[in-house]
């Protein structure tokens, strides 16, 4: 059975440049989430303008994940939480993770040149977040916090969780540029040119 190491969020600049691309570790802590692009649109133009956000985003974890809960006596208990696209965000990314420092970015896909670099000069690693695995995910969580922005539908409001075990979680992208997205990228485009030639002569 393999074992992964844990991390706990949200890391500190130094902790996330002390990972590796390609580390696959399980999470505690905690982590703001959302799986909504109005979210994102709004946390900037509540930077531009200098508007208060509804809760604590400064130097946090931030996870591009939807959670459907049942509220009840005022809490909400986690029913499932599923990952979502982060490059849907891309535009928005650049902006928060210089501006509100953040440390971990979460989610499927991986993110554009921009964002990797912004992450690079803050100390910022993104998590590639196993899809297809909501019930695995779902159990790791032992809290929702708090709930903000409650007039946007639940997958899209900005919801703090803790969690212990979460995961598991690769570092795709780490503190330094590395970006196994790239990587792939790249390698795909090298190999492009013979899997062309090479069914081009089958169809002769």
């Amino acid at each position: 059975m393999t074992t992964f190491p844990r991390v706990q969020l949200p890391l500190t600049p130094d902790a996330a440049r002390r990972l590796k691309l390609g580390d696959a570790v399980l999470a505690d802590g905690e982590a703001v989430v959302t799986a909504g692009l109005p979210t994102h649109e709004r946390i900037v133009r509540c930077l531009d303008t200098a508007l208060p956000l509804p809760l604590e985003l400064r130097g946090q974890a931030f996870f591009h994940l939807g959670l459907c809960g049942a509220e009840q006596d005022g809490e909400t208990t986690p029913l499932y939480v599923n990952p979502t696209t982060s490059t849907r965000f891309a535009a928005q990314l650049p902006t928060m993770i210089r501006r509100l420092g953040l440390t971990t970015v979460a989610g499927k896909g991986g993110l554009d040149q921009a964002s990797v670099d912004a992450m690079a000069e803050q100390g910022c690693v993104y998590m590639a977040i196993v899809g297809g695995a909501a019930p695995l995910l779902t159990a790791a969580i032992t809290e929702v916090v708090e709930t903000r922005w409650d007039d946007l539908i639940a997958q899209f409001r900005l919801t703090r969780i803790r969690f212990r075990g979460f995961g598991p979680l690769t570092i795709a992208i780490d503190a330094h540029g590395g970006n196994l997205y790239g990587q792939l990228a790249d390698a795909a485009r090298q190999r492009l040119p013979a899997i062309l030639s090479g069914m081009a002569s089958q169809r002769q």
